[in-house]
């Protein structure tokens, strides 16, 4: 058997297909079978070139000039765009512009049409957005294929077979206006449908969820909150409906409103979208939540008894509940009149009800009021605390106390810390998943509005009427283990923001990353070179650290704890999944780098 003349990680000069010209490449394996080595360029992108065409990096660049010196200017010009020659993207249309240009540059003259006809036929698709929370850069990438001569060249496809419907560019010159149609064109596909596809898995959760909710709350009510004490199927009608709690969460929604439209805080660029646009949104939640705090200790001063939300509680819920439905019935119909380019990938799928829950709008806005991203950030988080402090009064009324537990307490600050962060890097939400690829629908907007205000809070409703005392060791652990928590959810985040806005940043530069054939590239360093997905670790930390302050006497206090550790083992299936599928071997060779896991293996 031959030896093999350049081994993995040895940096060598590979001919880029269809040209002459040869650039630095590492060498990432030998197929033995098919005898062509698998490079990757300098840019990502992945190739598989026979042994010809392959040269030693020594004395190389010395024959190069040589030769170059012997032709004329206009032959020195490449007729295929290198991966040597890239460009700044930061936008679909660019692009497409950048890669179109490089198409009819690279045309062959009729002189060379016999020997250019193997060339592999250059199509220009789309890039259908990632899952992984730390990718970033452009948003289009150039794909090349061969079905003649695959013996020969072979780039590495980064799509499923669903992708058949990715535009392709002729090699003819486009104007801008071409551009804008090429990116409405994209904005037409959608990206392969989440949570096991229309039959929705995610949807049949949130159902089983909400029954969960209504047993909670109902089961808070007994004496004995006992497993084997179960509660009736459904309470009465009138604990589920109350106009005056109706009115009260419209007038706090109003509220909200008021405090997002005015003009202070920062005015924050998202990132762009498809289209190559920003959208600007108004950063100023932390503002919200003083001017919130200061308006509910004026009433509570004032004698308003905040312990009714307490007592209707389950009809606040409703309400919630309701005001979401209308708001997602809303959203889906408005999105039946937005353009293309508006539209999410994942939320257009062509069927109604996956669409409605998943969101078919990408960036629903009334003028400048962007409403996914007030509903992801006010209402319901700054909610969230309003909740817990007066829970927090309602146990001393009930417990006849002069302040709160030290439970209660425990549960109030952990929380409130975890939102005011949250606030006070409002900005770092405009990188996240929700922001950038989801649709604004029933998902989200049960989410913000219900899921998040009513079921975090079941921690400080359980306490109102079970208080749980803890000694000072046990005190001691649980700050402990929820200030790591916080650190690790903190550092991680910032790390993985920073990183998508400017990966190019000098004060980033210390950091490690696996090049992929998509232009992005995968974080390997800080928290992100230490466990996958960090910042999950520590929300978990932290969900273990609120849960805690309840004691082990139910199951109910542990709803988040149990619901966060299943959203963790789907989420963690699916992106793995979804990252072998479109960075190939660089996952493997992030997934080598990156050993350690949150969760035990369950596929």
């Amino acid at each position: 058997m031959p030896s093999v003349k350049y081994q993995r990680g040895e940096m060598v000069m590979g001919r880029w297909p269809g040209s002459s010209l040869y650039y630095e490449v590492k060498v990432l394996r030998y197929d033995a079978s098919s005898q062509l080595y698998t490079v990757i360029y300098k840019d990502g992108t992945e190739l598989e070139l026979k042994e010809q065409d392959i040269k030693n990096a020594a004395g190389f660049q010395t024959r190069s000039r040589s030769r170059s010196r012997s032709r004329s200017p206009g032959r020195r010009r490449s007729r295929s765009r290198s991966p040597a020659r890239t460009t700044r993207r930061s936008s679909s249309r660019t692009a497409a512009a950048v890669a179109t240009a490089a198409i009819t540059e690279s045309a062959p003259t009729s002189r060379r049409d016999a020997k250019l006809k193997d060339t592999p036929e250059v199509r220009l698709s789309p890039l259908v957005s990632a899952t992984a929370a730390f990718t970033v850069s452009s948003e289009s990438k150039v794909e090349a294929e061969s079905e003649k001569n695959q013996g020969r060249y072979n780039l590495r496809r980064r799509k499923d077979d669903g992708d058949a419907k990715a535009l392709e560019i002729k090699p003819e010159k486009l104007e801008e206006k071409d551009a804008k149609l090429a990116a409405a064109s994209a904005a037409s596909l959608s990206s392969p449908l989440d949570f096991g596809g229309k039959m929705d898995f995610f949807f049949l959760l949130q159902c089983k969820q909400g029954q969960c909710w209504l047993a909670d709350v109902s089961l808070f009510n007994l004496e004995d909150p006992s497993l084997a004490n179960f509660p009736p199927l459904l309470p009465p009608f009138e604990a589920f409906w109350d106009a005056q709690a109706l009115g009260f969460v419209i007038l706090w929604v109003l509220f909200q409103v008021l405090l997002y439209i005015l003009p202070v805080g920062k005015l924050s660029e998202g990132m762009p979208l498809r289209s190559g646009e920003r959208l600007k949104y108004r950063t100023n939640g932390f503002f919200a939540i003083a001017v919130s705090a200061v308006a509910v200790v004026a009433a509570v001063h004032q004698g308003v008894d905040l312990t009714y939300i307490h007592s209707h509680f389950l009809q606040l819920a409703t309400a919630s509940l309701l005001i979401s439905v209308l708001l997602s019935i809303y959203l889906y119909v408005r999105s039946r009149y937005a353009a293309p380019e508006q539209l999410a990938l994942g939320g257009n799928s062509g069927n109604v009800v996956y669409d409605f829950f998943k969101g078919h709008e990408l960036n629903p806005r009334i003028k400048d009021f962007d409403l996914k991203f007030f509903c992801e950030m006010r209402p319901g988080l700054i909610g969230w605390c309003l909740i817990n402090f007066a829970m927090a009064l309602a146990e001393m009324k009930e417990q006849s106390l002069n302040a709160p537990s030290y439970s209660m307490i425990l549960v109030n600050l952990f929380q409130l810390l975890y939102v005011l962060d949250g606030l006070w890097n409002e900005e770092a939400i405009l990188t996240t998943m929700d922001l950038m690829h989801d649709g604004f629908g029933f998902m989200l907007a049960f989410g913000d509005l219900v899921w998040v205000p009513f079921t975090y809070t079941l921690q400080a409703y359980y306490l109102v009427s079970h208080p749980n005392l803890l000694s000072l060791p046990a005190l001691a652990a649980i700050v402990t283990l929820k200030l790591v928590g916080f650190y690790i959810f903190r550092k991680s985040n910032s790390e993985k923001n920073a990183f998508r806005r400017n990966p190019s940043d000098p004060k980033l530069s210390h950091l490690k990353t696996i090049p992929t054939a998509t232009g992005k590239s995968l974080l390997v360093s800080g928290w992100w070179g230490v466990v996958r997905h960090p910042n999950y670790l520590g929300d978990l930390m932290m969900a273990l650290a609120w849960s805690l302050p309840c004691g082990f006497s139910h199951l109910l206090p542990w709803h988040y704890m149990i619901y966060f550790i299943i959203l963790l083992v789907h989420r963690d299936s699916r992106d793995m999944s979804e990252c072998r599928r479109k960075y190939g071997s660089a996952w493997d060779e992030y997934c080598r780098t990156v050993r350690y896991r949150i969760i035990p293996r369950v596929y």
